[in-house]
C-alpha cells in the first residue's frame, strides 16, 4: 500500500489549500472528499442545461486578504470582480434600502434618534480591542445597552433569531462584534459596501486548486468517504474509505467536529470524542430558484419581519450578471435551523411549497410561472454555535494521535466561518505539517 506524506480528510478550501502548500513543497499528498465536487460548503452544482453555480450563496469582502492572494498565486487575478452591493431589509410588510448612510437616515421604521444610534454602532463596536472582555456576554446582553432596545428589537433581534434559531440567546457577543467590525471596513468612500466575486463561482476556484494540486503530483479523490482509522502505537497508520485503505505519515481532518467524532469514534478516546461533540451546530436549508424575472433590484435582503422563515433572500444576479446564467435570474433563500426541526425532513417539493407561500407575501407580483428550475440543498453542520466562553471549551488542533491534526471552520474563532479564513487556516496547518515532516 502506498504511504502518502499527508492524507487530508475533507476537500473544502482548508483541506485543498493545505494540500496545495504541501504539494508545492514536494510532499506526496492525498485528499479524500466524500462529496462529488470540491469546495465543501462552497461546492457547486449544475442545472440540466449546464448552468453552474454554488449550492449556497457566496461572495467575499473587499478587505479579505487570503482569497485574493491565492487567486493571484494561481494566476487568475483577472477573474475577480469587485462590485458595490445593494442591501436592504424587509420589515413591517415593506422593503427598505440600507446600502448607504443616506438610506439609514431614511429608515423611518426607527425614530430619528435611533437611526443615529444605529449609524454610530460601528464606531462603538470598534472600541472593543480585546474580544475576551465580552465573551461571557450574550449578543443581547452586550448589544442592547449600546444601541437601545428599539434598535435591537427592530434591526438585530430578528436576524439573530433567524441565524441561530434555538441558540439565539446562547451565542456570545464576540460573533456579532467581529461581524460588525469586518463589515464596517468594507465601505467605499461614499459609505457603500463593496463585495467581490470570482468569475464562474467559488466552485471554479476550487476546481482550479484541485488542478494545481494534481499538476504538482498530489491526488484529490472525490466521492470517497472516510469511515474510520487504523491505529498502531498511538498513531494512525491508515484510514478506511469507501474505496479501500489509504496509508499516510501524517493525517489532517478538516470536516466539522461531529463528522470527525463519528470517524474516530472507534478509537476508544471517549473523553476527547465528547469534547468534539460539545460544540453545537445548526443546519442550513438553501432553496436555489432559477427564475425568468427578477424579484427586486436588491442583492441581499435581510428578513426582519416576524413569521418569515428565512434569514435572507439573496438575488445573486443583482450582483453577478444574469448573462452568466443564460439570462435567467438566480435567488437563494436561506434558512438556519436545528436538524431536529420538522422542516429539515421536508422533501424538496414540500420545502418549495413552504417557501413560496412566504415569498408571495414579500413579493406580491411574483408568480410561480417565473420558476424555470429549483434545487434544495442541505448542510447539516453549516454554522458552529459559539456559546458564552467558547474559547474555554472549543477543541484545539491536537488529537490523541501523534500524527493527526484537526483544522475546521469551528476553530477560526473569533472570526466566523468563511472561505477567506479557510484558506488562511489551510496555509497555516500546511506549514505546521511541513515542519513535522521535516523532523520525523
Amino acid at each position: 500500500m502506498k504511504q502518502y506524506d499527508v492524507v487530508i480528510v475533507g476537500g473544502g478550501f482548508t483541506g485543498l489549500t493545505a494540500a496545495y502548500c504541501l504539494a508545492k513543497a514536494g510532499k506526496t499528498v492525498r485528499v479524500l472528499e466524500a462529496d462529488g465536487s470540491p469546495g465543501g460548503l462552497a461546492g457547486t452544482f449544475e442545472f440540466s442545461d449546464g448552468v453552474k453555480l454554488e449550492k449556497f450563496y457566496h461572495h467575499w469582502f473587499n478587505n479579505d486578504v487570503y482569497v485574493p492572494e491565492l487567486v493571484k498565486e494561481l494566476g487568475m487575478e483577472g477573474d475577480v470582480i469587485t462590485l458595490p452591493s445593494r442591501t436592504g431589509m424587509y420589515f413591517n410588510g415593506r422593503m427598505w434600502k440600507l446600502s448607504t448612510p443616506l438610506d439609514l437616515l431614511r429608515f423611518s421604521a426607527l425614530p430619528f434618534v435611533d437611526r443615529i444610534r444605529l449609524g454610530l454602532l460601528v464606531l462603538q463596536v470598534r472600541r472593543v480591542k480585546d474580544w475576551r472582555t465580552i465573551e461571557h456576554l450574550s449578543i443581547r446582553e452586550w448589544l442592547e445597552p449600546l444601541c437601545g432596545r428599539t434598535v435591537y428589537r427592530v434591526v438585530w433581534e430578528p436576524l439573530i433569531n433567524s441565524k441561530f434559531s434555538i441558540f439565539a440567546e446562547a451565542v456570545n457577543a464576540v460573533w456579532f462584534w467581529k461581524k460588525l467590525v469586518l463589515r464596517g471596513g468594507t465601505r467605499n468612500k461614499k459609505g457603500g459596501e463593496e463585495l467581490a466575486y470570482f468569475k464562474g463561482g467559488f466552485g471554479r476556484l476550487a476546481e482550479a486548486l484541485v488542478a494545481a494540486i494534481e499538476n504538482l503530483g498530489g491526488e484529490v479523490s472525490l466521492g470517497e468517504r472516510v469511515t474510520g482509522p487504523n491505529t498502531q502505537s498511538g498513531k494512525i497508520v491508515s484510514v478506511s474509505t469507501s474505496a479501500g485503505e489509504v496509508a499516510g505519515k501524517e493525517f489532517l481532518f478538516t470536516p466539522s467536529f461531529p463528522v470527525i467524532a463519528d470517524i474516530l469514534q472507534s478509537t476508544g478516546n471517549a473523553e476527547w470524542i465528547e469534547k468534539l461533540r460539545r460544540v453545537k451546530y445548526l443546519g442550513n436549508m438553501c432553496l436555489v430558484l432559477r427564475l425568468k424575472k427578477s424579484l427586486s433590484d436588491t442583492y441581499w435582503i435581510n428578513v426582519n419581519d416576524p413569521g418569515f422563515p428565512f434569514v435572507g433572500v439573496i438575488e445573486h444576479t443583482n450582483f453577478d450578471s444574469p448573462e452568466n446564467y443564460k439570462g435567467s435570474r438566480i435567488a437563494f433563500l436561506s434558512r438556519y435551523l436545528a436538524v431536529e426541526d420538522p422542516v429539515w425532513s421536508y422533501s424538496d417539493e414540500e420545502y418549495l411549497k413552504f417557501a413560496l407561500k412566504h415569498l408571495h407575501r414579500m413579493f406580491p407580483a411574483f408568480d410561480e410561472s417565473w420558476i424555470l428550475d429549483y434545487r434544495v440543498w442541505r448542510a447539516e453542520h453549516a454554522q458552529p454555535v459559539t456559546e458564552r466562553d467558547y474559547s474555554a471549551y472549543v477543541p484545539d488542533s491536537t488529537t490523541p494521535f501523534a500524527n493527526a491534526t484537526i483544522s475546521t471552520m469551528a476553530q477560526i474563532y473569533p472570526e466566523d466561518r468563511g472561505t477567506n479564513y479557510a484558506i488562511r487556516e489551510g496555509r497555516k496547518v500546511g506549514q505546521q505539517l511541513l515542519q513535522r515532516l521535516s523532523v520525523s
